[in-house]
């Protein structure tokens, strides 16, 4: 009785660990950075994301800004994602992001060590088929995060964007030609997918 109390114990996610919840590298446990105010996307809402998104894993490109622990990159990458750019700020965080990806030997995702903005404003190369935008909650950045994706041509032409919010503020603003596919609650984080393009399609994509 013993031993088995300890085997179900054993399957839980330990403090202070993130757990990738499927695919390729499903249950694995990743170091958490010990970070102020970092706050990894939770487990179900990381769930309803992905069912959303499941047509659309499959070898696409990835950028996951304000990454943090790097949550919902590495997920799409355990999915099948081709690849997947990481921008993280924090010299610790980005140090601990890059040793979860050692550990589960993720060649294709990469780590930049800078500001999102810096990032957006000096990136080149192909356009990303899916970019997460979860940035701090006070700091009012999605609407020039947004315009700066625009202005850098990163955006795929039928790409999507995930974003998290505050949901007891009003949404932000967000480019005209940005189609709210999907939208949801989960305690004080509303986060919503995005599509770019310009033809009409409805929640039930």
């Amino acid at each position: 009785m013993q031993q088995l109390a300890k085997r179900k114990t054993d399957n839980k996610p330990q403090p202070g660990r993130l757990r990738i919840v499927a695919g390729n590298w499903r249950s694995r446990l990743l170091e958490i950075a010990d970070v102020p105010g970092l706050r990894p996307t939770s487990v179900r809402v990381r769930e309803t994301l992905f069912n959303w998104l499941a047509p659309r894993i499959a070898g696409a490109r990835c950028l996951d800004l304000f990454a943090g622990t790097g949550a919902l990159g590495l997920e799409a990458l355990s999915r099948g994602a081709s690849s997947c750019d990481f921008v993280e700020k924090s010299d610790r965080a980005a140090a601990t992001l890059r040793r979860s990806i050692a550990v589960l030997g993720a060649p294709t995702a990469t780590v930049h060590p800078v500001a999102a903005q810096q990032f957006l404003q000096s990136a080149a190369g192909q356009p990303f088929d899916l970019v997460f935008l979860d940035p701090p909650f006070a700091a009012e950045m999605l609407p020039e995060l947004c315009r700066l994706l625009e202005k850098a041509d990163l955006l795929a032409s039928d790409a999507r964007i995930y974003v998290e919010e505050d949901r007891n503020q009003p949404p932000a603003g967000l480019p005209e030609r940005w189609q709210m596919l999907k939208t949801r609650n989960a305690g004080n984080v509303r986060f919503s997918l995005y599509r770019v393009g310009d033809n009409e399609v409805g929640d039930n994509e």
